[in-house]
């Protein structure tokens, strides 16, 4: 490679190499170590090596470390240590990172590299078990083959790494019982492990006691299969400072006492488990917590008391505990002077006034949705930046929005099922920063506000079911930014802006359902590239539906959540950048029933509803090119004409609703192609002829078709009149026994004529005296016919 020549050619006395990120690839020559013998660290991470390139490097003696960092490397990994050790940089290498290649096989013998100290193997291929024969190398402290997919079970030989001090195998397939690998790990490395990472993976048995590392500062052994009841035996070690043992299945009661002895704890985790935490109520825990995660352990209805004491929380969750309480001024005194974190409270019954604190910045993050909060929303929550208090029963919030001075922060705030009435104040020119707003399922009434068409970064807004009057307001033309608007179930009035297609056009998501919106379908609507819910039923819409709804391209190509599987944002105040993401939800009519589809479903979700509306016309022939189309809604209309002939184009389609309208002809056939195909709706309308024979048309209820007159065949009763069997137009020639005009019938007619003409004549042209007779014959009888024919037109004269 010309960039290592260059480099060799620089200086042989080179101690330092770094080339990372610079998009190199291809192999490193076999020579490069040679001629570059002196050095000592070689940084090469984030390009796109590959090749035997560890072999470059097995002769430069007084090499310490070897970045390789995020290339592509794709070899046995055996077969990378075999090239390290054939020469004598296994006695000076100590750091080597591998992470982020190719790289296949499993853990191979380290032994023989005697300084080595920090390993990193993640995010490889690295696959099966690990043998029982694998030895660390002697010196070995860190150790990480996080995300491969190795399986089985942790070689005793790791217990034996006096000096090991992290060892992460988190997000692989293990599948030993917990107790038989704390058993293991359990030799000279009990003393040296600070770190041990085993999350994600599908580790099996309870928890046994932890007690006998006693050194170890982090424990992860979150979302892996651990089940049974935790002892009150069960003892944690005492230099602990992280324990994460969320999402398993773990049951029992924990106590007080076993965490007695564990004053250095900062971050402890044991949510989504069955476990019920029994603390005295007087008791005074040892530790000063920066995080605590207990979402779904059984906490009691009354509001731990012994958070009291603890002053440096920054994040908390104690949602759906079964607290029944109201939350103690001491409590909310903490959450009006802390400036960071994130505070969950959520599906609880907490209940009460919030008091107004001073105004300070509080958590960035705070959800106390699903409670029973009532009253007015305090001002200082303006220093949130995601603020969920849905689901509760505030009735006033015009202080929280109209104060005086900017709320710099706040991004999405959530206000929806609530007791909120009246105008919704005009008060928004405070939140620059909005990009998420939810005031759905309230009792606002008016208009929508024109200030909340200031809200210039508003990516979603959500105002469902309220009692909202008047037009959409041509400020909300100015948020081009709005990935959602959402204002079914209100009683807006007024022709759908065409504005909604011109400036808008980054919307993913429009529901306009259950208004009193009239007139035609705007045209500028067409220009909704990357709509894929477009709700637009229940309203007073007419005339017809545009061709060029075949411009919604996003209902025409697939879409995977690796695309955009959450909705992000990120802005700016002052020095601090501030960054965060969101979840969609959208209501569908879907077999009958309103459905709620949220977070990936919703991104997935590509659906049309016109529904009961008086919508007349074709169904445009254009609808053909939305393959990716899951749900199509145009019952209760006024449509006339067929039914597309290549609707069976839709092969994602699994909901189709066209009832309640005058469409006639027949069903194409090329609907039974569809074979996702779980909702079929075509009743109520003129449609005749046979239904298609397939087994998905047949499978549908009867009263798919009822009310169709001249419509016959299964699943009706009413079937076809007999006539000449059905043969495809594409079929035009005839063959087989079908025909009696057929192929033999020809065949054997030219065969006959031409066996009788020469039995007939074949010996009279071959023997000349039967020739001469059949002449003379032929002869005296045409004389005879003559005479006969001449006597009988002479005695007609005479007569």
């Amino acid at each position: 490679m010309i960039v290592f020549n260059w480099v060799s050619n620089i200086s042989s006395n080179l101690v330092e190499l770094d080339l990372s990120s610079n998009y190199l690839e291809g192999p490193i020559p076999d020579h490069f170590g040679i001629m570059m013998n002196l050095l000592e660290r070689i940084e090469l991470s984030y390009n796109r090596f590959n090749g035997a390139i560890l072999k470059s490097f097995s002769n430069i003696c007084t090499l310490h470390s070897l970045n390789l960092l995020e290339n592509d490397l794709s070899e046995d990994l055996a077969s990378i240590f075999h090239d390290l050790s054939s020469g004598c940089v296994r006695f000076s290498i100590q750091d080597l990172d591998l992470r982020h290649n190719q790289i296949t096989g499993s853990l191979p013998d380290l032994s023989k590299f005697s300084l080595l100290k920090t390993l990193h193997l993640s995010r490889n291929y690295l696959s099966g078990k690990i043998p029982e024969s694998t030895r660390l190398p002697s010196q070995l402290e860190y150790l990480s083959l996080r995300s491969n997919s190795l399986e089985g079970r942790i070689p005793k030989s790791f217990g034996d790494a006096c000096t090991l001090r992290s060892l992460d195998l988190s997000n692989n397939s293990l599948s030993e019982e917990l107790p038989v690998i704390i058993h293991d790990l359990s030799g000279c490395a009990r003393y040296s492990l600070q770190q041990l990472d085993l999350s994600r993976n599908r580790i099996k048995s309870t928890l046994p006691n932890l007690s006998v590392f006693l050194s170890l500062k982090s424990l992860y052994l979150h979302e892996n299969c651990l089940n049974g009841n935790i002892s009150e035996d069960v003892r944690f070690p005492s230099q602990l400072e992280v324990l994460y043992i969320k999402s398993n299945s773990l049951k029992g009661v924990i106590i007080d006492s076993q965490f007695a002895n564990m004053s250095k704890l900062k971050s402890l985790d044991l949510s989504e488990n069955s476990l019920t935490l029994a603390f005295a109520n007087k008791w005074v825990p040892s530790f000063s917590l920066h995080s605590l995660g207990l979402r779904s352990c059984k906490l009691g209805a009354a509001f731990p008391r012994w958070l009291q004491k603890q002053n440096n929380l920054q994040i908390v969750d104690i949602s759906d505990c079964g607290i029944s309480d109201i939350v103690p001024k001491w409590f909310w005194a903490k959450l009006g002077i802390l400036r960071t974190g994130r505070l969950n409270m959520s599906y609880n019954n907490l209940h009460g006034l919030i008091p107004n604190l001073p105004l300070k910045n509080a958590y960035r993050r705070l959800s106390l949705a699903s409670n029973l909060f009532e009253g007015r929303v305090p001002l200082f929550l303006r220093g949130s930046t995601n603020l969920d208090l849905s689901r509760n029963k505030f009735s006033d919030f015009r202080s929280f929005l109209c104060a005086n001075g900017m709320a710099k922060t706040l991004a999405k705030l959530d206000l929806s099922n609530n007791h909120l009435l009246g105008q919704i104040p005009n008060c928004w020119t405070h939140f620059k920063s909005l990009v998420y707003l939810d005031l759905s399922h309230n009792n606002f009434s008016g208009k929508i506000p024109a200030s909340i068409g200031s809200l210039f970064q508003l990516q979603a807004l959500l105002l469902r079911n309220n009692n909202l009057t008047g037009e959409m307001p041509f400020s909300l033309s100015n948020c081009r930014q709005l990935v959602m608007l959402d204002v079914r179930e209100n009683r807006l009035s007024g022709p759908i802006p065409s504005w909604i297609g011109s400036q808008l056009q980054g919307l993913q998501f429009l529901s306009l359902h259950g208004n009193d919106f009239s007139g035609s379908l705007p045209l500028p609507m067409c220009y909704l590239h990357n709509i894929q819910l477009l709700d637009l039923s229940a309203n007073n819409l007419s005339g017809k539906i545009p061709k060029c709804f075949k411009n919604f391209t996003l209902m025409a190509r697939k879409t995977s959540l690796t695309e955009n599987p959450r909705h992000k944002y990120n802005f700016t105040t002052g020095p601090t950048i501030y960054s965060g993401a969101y979840d969609l939800n959208s209501i569908l009519m879907w077999k009958g029933v309103q459905q709620v589809f949220i977070n990936s479903e919703v991104m997935l979700l590509k659906s049309i509803d016109l529904s009961s509306n008086h919508l007349s016309g074709g169904i445009p022939q254009e609808i053909e090119s939305l393959i990716e189309l899951i749900s199509l809604n145009l019952s209760r209309n006024n449509l006339t004409g067929n039914i597309p002939s290549g609707i069976g184009r839709l092969g994602s389609l699994e909901f189709l609703d066209l009832s309640r309208n005058q469409i006639s002809g027949s069903i194409p056939y090329s609907l039974a192609k569809i074979d996702r195909l779980t909702m079929l709706d075509l009743s109520h309308n003129n449609l005749s002829g046979e239904i298609p024979t397939s087994t998905q048309l047949q499978s549908f209820d009867a009263t798919s078709y009822e009310d169709n007159l001249d419509l016959c065949g299964k699943p009706l009763d009413k079937l076809c009149i007999e006539e000449k069997p059905h043969q495809n137009p594409a079929d035009k020639c005839l063959s087989g026994e079908d025909s009696f005009f057929s192929r033999g019938f020809y065949i054997s007619m030219t065969f006959g004529f031409v066996m009788g003409f020469w039995g007939s004549f074949g010996s009279i042209l071959i023997k000349r005296s039967w020739r001469h007779a059949y002449f003379k014959f032929v002869d005296n009888l045409t004389n005879k016919i003559s005479t006969m024919v001449a006597m009988k037109f002479t005695n007609r004269d005479y007569r």
